[in-house]
């Protein structure tokens, strides 16, 4: 019994130190609990060691809806949680993968959502995944087959702290072997996937094709494939330090200073760019986009980019900046917005989602708007012939001279116009017209807008 010995000790014990508080009484731990192999013998070692260390254990269930068999494998685990005496929840995915969309990966990010629901419902602070080492191989692989940078190649960490919960695979060193003995010594009962024959999916093409012939050649392959992905994990926690030394210096206020950015060697300038890049958007940054801005951005001084879902990256005056796509804004006029003045005054600010931003306001000495006028603002889309006086002795001039004269590049002009009735009042990028001051005596308030996605010093 050394191997259920072994990974009794392994599935809790380790990844309950690792969390926010170890072994806590009355923590509760979740095990992601698909009915495989795998995750039953998690679950399993999971629940005898919990009473040792002061935990409740719970196993979350995601019913995908791809099988014929879903609805047994469903009652399966539930009688199954029931008989190790933990708590049981399941989630039923109601969505589909789109028209052209890979069934595993739309099967992976539907399944970790259902799991982070029910965990936080659950009040769990760890989450456990059943992947071992074969699992890391093949992932390994099929990463470096995919031309995946180091951060791909580092494939599935160890632990990781997402959507405000741990998440631990305390078994992802441990080879398929032992945990299919530590199942047979127990005579633990657990279901067979049939999709895990189907080669149409890329995973089991390697699994069932490629990797009996690598352990024929290379028997030591999962630990040494396992190994080679602990390095670039180092690697690209290594590069993400540099970024972040790189970006310090580089970026300045809310943009990209591409001058501080040409001092840097190649390699510097492209992990710089990727990481401002991906912490800006939230998103991955594809190579071939990389590649291209890193030729583009040394030749002229504009341009725009689409970088993401709908997320611009613009080039003006050594600089640049993300902006969500306005661009359907140029298609119509005449669009009018009242804004809430009881949110504005209690909050400070007002999220404008047509426009993809936000006003703020905050009370000033001078130089500010009356409160009165702040109660019937209302913002518009641009129509035209608006004019704009910079100044309480300066003429009203057109907004696009305006514009040109404050060098406010064309995608910052699709922001709303502020109105008090007729009377422009505030226009981002230019400040609050002079005919809309408030008097030295008057309460008055600051206007800023704020885009949705603008550059931060990382």
């Amino acid at each position: 019994m050394s191997v259920c010995r072994h990974l009794d000790a392994s599935a809790t014990r380790k990844s309950a130190k690792d969390s926010a508080q170890p072994g806590s009484i009355g923590q509760t731990v979740a095990v992601a609990f698909s009915g495989g192999r795998d995750s039953t013998a998690l679950l399993c070692a999971t629940a005898r060691s919990a009473s040792a260390l002061g935990v409740r254990v719970v196993a979350l269930h995601v019913h995908h809806g791809l099988s014929a068999h879903a609805d047994a494998w469903l009652a399966h685990c539930e009688q199954f949680a029931a008989k190790l005496a933990v708590g049981f929840a399941f989630r039923r995915l109601t969505t589909a993968p789109s028209k052209g969309e890979s069934v595993e990966a739309w099967a992976r990010d539907a399944r970790y959502r259902a799991l982070t629901e029910m965990a936080l419902e659950l009040d769990a602070s760890l989450v456990l995944l059943g992947h071992h080492a074969q699992d890391q191989a093949e992932t390994f692989l099929l990463q470096a087959l995919r031309g995946a940078g180091v951060r791909g190649l580092a494939a599935m960490p160890r632990k990781v702290r997402a959507d405000h919960l741990e998440w631990a695979r305390p078994w992802l060193t441990c080879s398929p072997a032992a945990i299919e003995t530590y199942v047979s010594e127990l005579q633990l009962t657990h279901i067979d996937d049939d999709s895990n024959l189907l080669r149409r999916y890329a995973r089991n093409r390697l699994r069932l094709d490629v990797l009996p012939v690598l352990e024929e050649a290379f028997p030591a392959f999962e630990a040494q494939l396992g190994q080679a992905s602990r390095w670039m994990a180092q690697a690209a926690d290594l590069l993400a330090e540099v970024a972040l030394a790189d970006l310090a210096s580089i970026c300045q206020d809310d943009g990209f200073v591409l001058a501080r950015w040409l001092e840097l060697s190649h390699a510097r300038r492209s992990n710089a760019l990727r990481a401002w890049l991906e912490h800006q958007t939230g998103q991955s940054v594809a190579s071939n986009l990389t590649e291209r801005l890193m030729r583009e951005l040394q030749q002229g001084d504009a341009g725009s980019w689409q970088v993401g879902d709908g997320v611009v990256l613009h080039r003006y005056r050594g600089q640049l900046r993300l902006q969500r796509n306005l661009g359907e804004l140029e298609q119509f006029g005449g669009q009018v917005v009242q804004i809430p003045i009881g949110q504005l005054l209690e909050i400070g600010v007002v999220r404008l989602p047509m426009w993809g931003g936000q006003l703020h306001a905050r009370p000033v000495d001078q130089a500010g708007v009356s409160r009165t006028r702040l109660s019937r603002l209302s913002a518009h889309t641009r129509q035209g012939g608006e004019q704009f006086q910079a100044g309480p002795n300066r003429p009203a001039r057109s907004l696009k001279k305006a514009f040109q004269s404050a060098a406010v590049p064309h995608w910052a002009r699709l922001a709303p116009l502020f109105f008090d009735d007729a009377q422009l009042v505030y226009v981002p990028g230019l400040g609050i017209d002079a005919r809309a001051l408030a008097e030295p005596a008057c309460e008055q308030f600051a206007l800023e807008w704020h885009p949705d996605v603008v550059s931060k010093v990382v």
